[in-house]
């Protein structure tokens, strides 16, 4: 009997380790798949482009001046729309915001929408992939998996501060990865801050913007950079510390 039970053991554990995905996981992944068909098929992007902001400005102005909160309703809502799905736009959204709302203003509910949507990615991800990652790619992955969280706010923050990162792809791979959602939405609201305010801030002078390459000079994004670098500090010392010992 014993015999047998192992062997019926040995047969059956492989179908259980290979588990399918759980209803669950199929709504939310075909619910954000048809969000952002619809967003390309029905080209809601053309509403989020420096041109169709520029048209626009005089009733945007207009609106936001007879219903300020609906207004801000609106756009952090937008942001989170935008940066929980992983959808171009988030730097038209914030030049608007600073338009609307002042630079000051603008930053801070750019920060809510984009560490709201940002979170929402994260988990998005951690739930439909991690564990699908974790099986295939498990024993590549723990020695990175295991120093990303020993210092997963000083990298997060890095990332963040650089604009050479993609925000959406640092959303999703972040999910991928051990670290606390707490350590995440931290290290994500802090290092959006500068990126945030200094387009708000451009968003001012809207009307003299004709390329967002005009934003992002070499001197600004030298800047985010050098802040970037800084926030790797706290884990140089740590591990010439540790060498030292």
């Amino acid at each position: 009997m014993i015999r047998q039970d192992a062997i019926m053991t040995t047969q059956i554990s492989p179908h259980v380790e290979s588990k399918k995905p759980s209803t669950g996981k199929i709504v939310i992944a075909l619910a954000i798949a048809l969000a952002i068909g619809a967003f390309f098929y029905f080209d809601f992007g053309q509403f989020l482009s420096l041109t169709a902001l520029k048209e626009n400005r005089d009733s945007l102005l207009a609106f936001t001046d007879a219903n300020f909160v609906s207004a801000v309703g609106i756009f952090i809502a937008a942001y989170v729309i935008v940066a929980g799905l992983s959808l171009p736009g988030a730097v038209i959204l914030t030049l608007a915001g600073g338009f609307l709302f002042g630079a000051t203003m603008a930053a801070l509910f750019v920060n809510v929408g984009a560490t709201t949507g940002a979170t929402l990615a994260f988990l998005t991800a951690r739930y439909l992939l991690r564990d699908t990652v974790e099986q295939k790619f498990g024993k590549w992955l723990g020695p990175f998996q295991e120093g990303f969280a020993k210092n997963a706010f000083s990298y997060l923050l890095t990332l963040r501060l650089i604009p050479l990162f993609p925000f959406f792809v640092v959303n999703l791979v972040s999910g991928l990865t051990r670290v606390s959602i707490g350590t995440y939405v931290a290290a994500t609201a802090l290092g959006i801050i500068p990126g945030s305010f200094v387009y708000a801030y451009a968003g001012r002078q809207l009307g003299t913007i004709n390329s967002l390459k005009e934003i992002a000079s070499p001197n600004v994004i030298g800047a985010f950079v050098l802040l970037g670098l800084l926030a790797l500090v706290p884990v140089v010392y740590k591990k010439y510390a540790a060498k030292s010992a």
